[in-house]
């Protein structure tokens, strides 16, 4: 339930897009995102650092979107937000004792010190891969392509790169409880 409020806000942003324009699309977002914010709380009674980060960027650089009437702001919220996650997991990969993703979900999943690091580290890289393609897409592309790209190339290649990291994990969540 939680993947899919994540993604309900993308989603309702590309239908809204195809139908009408970009700076509608941002409103819908921000409304979106302000909806699954309040079902998340009155779901699981806690709103995670990284749910009221997106929010902020979301309502920050969509209201600029709509306040200036320039889609470069909203397009630009996909590199800062991977960028932060990014800096944050490498961070934790290269100087911290232990794994943020590890802090993250410790009372959801146990695994290996050795795993989660790992996991820091492809996350970390990840991030930065989408966060660079964004900007490529951002220069290169029209803005119905970078929309595509965005929701497909982006989001398709989220899901994937998180059922690996699943299958990955599962090996050892599986060896733990033998």
């Amino acid at each position: 339930m939680k993947k899919f409020l994540d993604f309900l806000p993308l989603f309702v942003f590309f239908i809204i897009y195809k139908i009408y324009n970009i700076f509608i699309a941002s409103s819908a977002l921000i409304a979106v995102s302000a909806v699954v914010l309040l079902l998340k709380w009155l779901l699981y009674r806690i709103l995670d650092k990284i749910s009221l980060l997106t929010f902020f960027l979301v309502a920050m650089l969509g209201g600029l979107t709509i306040v200036f009437h320039n889609p470069d702001f909203i397009k630009w919220k996909v590199t800062i937000i991977d960028g932060i996650f990014s800096i944050a997991l490498l961070f934790s990969y290269f100087f911290m004792s232990k794994s943020l993703m590890q802090k993250i979900l410790n009372t959801q999943i146990h695994l290996p010190e050795i795993i989660w690091r790992r996991l820091d580290l492809a996350w970390g890289l990840f991030f930065l891969f989408c966060g660079v393609a964004n900007i490529y897409g951002i220069f290169y592309f029209s803005q119905d392509a970078w929309v595509d790209f965005k929701v497909f190339g982006l989001g398709g290649l989220t899901l994937l790169f998180t059922l690996l990291n699943g299958i990955y994990v599962f090996r050892f969540i599986s060896r733990e409880n033998h």
